[in-house]
């Protein structure tokens, strides 16, 4: 497998208010915020529109367990069954099965220290 991750495709934490501090990040940073928080577009190597998400979750969201930290870092890869596949035979802990969605496959793992670790083959032109 050449490329196991090929970019950050999102970073998730927790907060007391999300809307607050979606507004707050608005307002002083000028991110373009919605219901999910904010996307950043941008072209990889290829020319091939990319995305990548910035989203703050409710502090008593579900979404990030078994994990009890405050953030998740969302990779995107490319190919998500086979770098699954490889990371439980090199005995990485797999939470959860693959999920797929019109926008891509969704699968995730825990690292050394209990991060919870998202990792996305993305379909990025679903998004436009």
């Amino acid at each position: 497998m050449k490329n196991r991750v090929t970019g950050i495709g999102g970073f998730f934490f927790k907060t007391k208010d999300p809307n607050k501090i979606k507004e707050w990040y608005k307002t002083h940073l000028g991110l373009n915020t919605d219901q999910y928080g904010c996307s950043f577009w941008w072209k990889d190597k290829e020319g091939n529109d990319c995305m990548t998400q910035w989203s703050p979750f409710k502090d008593d969201t579900t979404y990030f367990q078994p994990s009890d930290k405050q953030f998740m870092i969302n990779f995107r890869v490319e190919n998500l069954v086979e770098l699954l596949e490889q990371l439980k035979n090199e005995g990485v802990t797999i939470v959860g099965d693959i999920e797929e969605y019109d926008y891509g496959k969704f699968g995730w793992i825990m690292d050394p220290e209990g991060n919870k670790l998202e990792l996305w083959e993305p379909v990025d032109k679903a998004f436009l």
